[in-house]
């Protein structure tokens, strides 16, 4: 397999699930967890969408390469119910964007195994935007973490 991460790597989503919380990843920001996968508001927005989410395997694996097919398929079946829930929830979102991304040719810059859902909103120009990217405060998080959560939760109970 083709792997990348330094051997005295100290990953971020790793530390985050340990517990350790900081201004960028806070438990608040969480909008689905399971025994295989958590699905988080991501602290990095584009001006134009806001509130995109972050999908790993809670356990440590580097690429698509080496994820077990229990995670990926559950993080294949959260993108879909997030897709949805955003659809649904955040004001005037009229498109939903996937990536995921692998090695340093890729644009992997995480060595944790990470899947994005963006909202999509006309003309937004998210590709036209990435050098304009910024971090949002936890409490500009917890407001798309809180809409998610509520839509996500209803879905399971029905």
């Amino acid at each position: 397999m083709l792997y990348h991460e330094p051997k005295d790597y100290l990953c971020p989503f790793c530390s985050w699930l340990a517990g350790n919380e900081t201004e960028y990843k806070r438990h608040s920001d969480i909008v689905l967890q399971d025994s295989h996968i958590t699905a988080f508001i991501s602290p990095k927005w584009w001006p134009n969408n806001p509130g995109n989410v972050i999908i790993i395997p809670n356990a440590h694996t580097e690429n698509i390469y080496s994820i077990d097919n229990d995670s990926i398929s559950r993080i294949a079946i959260a993108t879909k119910q997030i897709a949805q829930a955003m659809r649904e929830t955040y004001e005037g979102c009229t498109g939903i964007s996937t990536r995921q991304h692998n090695e340093p040719d890729g644009n992997q810059a995480v060595w944790h195994f990470h899947s994005h859902v963006l909202p999509r909103y006309p003309e937004d120009n998210l590709y036209q935007n990435h050098a304009n990217s910024h971090f949002a405060p936890p409490a500009d998080r917890a407001l798309y973490a809180t809409l998610l959560r509520q839509h996500l939760a209803k879905l399971h109970e029905s």
